[in-house]
Parts: C-alpha cells; sequence; structure tokens
C-alpha cells in the first residue's frame, strides 16, 4: 500500500481550454508504467470547456450538481450525479454545468505514446452553449 499525500494546489483551468471558471484538482498523473491522468474539474454555472478530443477517449464521472454534454453534431444532453460518460477516442466534444448550478465531474483519461491527453480546439459559443434543454431539477 502506498498513501500520496495531497500537495498540489487546485488550479484555475487555462483560459484556452475554458469558457468561465473551472478549477482543477489533481488525482492522478501519468507515471511509469500508468498512462493514466485523472483529475476533479469543479465548473462554476455556465462554465464549460472547449470543444476537445482526447487520443484515447476520456471518461467522466458526475460527483455533483447538474451538467451539460456534447458530442460534435448530436444533441446536448443533461448529466447528473452519479452519470458516466465514455467520449470515444478523437471525439469531438464538450462538457460543463448547467447554467444556473455547479457541476463537479471526475474526468479519467490515458496519454498517448508521446504524454498528449487532449487536443483543444475552439470555445463553444454562446449560441451553441444556448441550445442545451431546459434542465429540470431531480
Amino acid at each position: 500500500m502506498k498513501v500520496t499525500r495531497n500537495s498540489i494546489r487546485t488550479t484555475e483551468g487555462p483560459s484556452e481550454w475554458f469558457t468561465g471558471a473551472a478549477y482543477i484538482d489533481a488525482i492522478a498523473s501519468p507515471s511509469g508504467v500508468s498512462p493514466l491522468n485523472a483529475s476533479s474539474v469543479h465548473f462554476t454555472p455556465a462554465a464549460r470547456t472547449a470543444w476537445h478530443t482526447h487520443p484515447n477517449g476520456q471518461t467522466i464521472y458526475v460527483t455533483e450538481g447538474l451538467g451539460l454534454v456534447q458530442r460534435r453534431g448530436a444533441p446536448i444532453e443533461v448529466i447528473r450525479p452519479g452519470d458516466r460518460v465514455f467520449f470515444e477516442p478523437g471525439e469531438d466534444h464538450w462538457h460543463g454545468a448547467a447554467p444556473n448550478r455547479f457541476m463537479t465531474h471526475l474526468s479519467m483519461v490515458e496519454v498517448d505514446d508521446k504524454g498528449n491527453s487532449a487536443t483543444w480546439g475552439v470555445h463553444v459559443s454562446d449560441d451553441e452553449y444556448a441550445a442545451a434543454p431546459t434542465v429540470d431539477e431531480p
């Protein structure tokens, strides 16, 4: 057994990757034989990622709040605590908080052989985001 004490501070998500305020807490970083990169990402209301892809796909697991996800060309879907979403390798997508709710999810990705976990694209426009369905409270 190995216990690793938390020594990494919460970081603000880079403006190149996010619209609005999002905060990232590292859980696992690739090292040695493990390609796993895992983070807890905290989104403020209406905060969201830019469009992006992952070379080996991505799984997100919602731990609290209400969120939104979309893959390119598909409708926006509402996600709630306990929901898991898998994005296929290379699938262009975004995810974030509902307009009036915070949302936190765990993000799990495997880096490629060059250490890359994502390729970032353009920001999700306000018009794209506004196409979300009305979020009904649970």
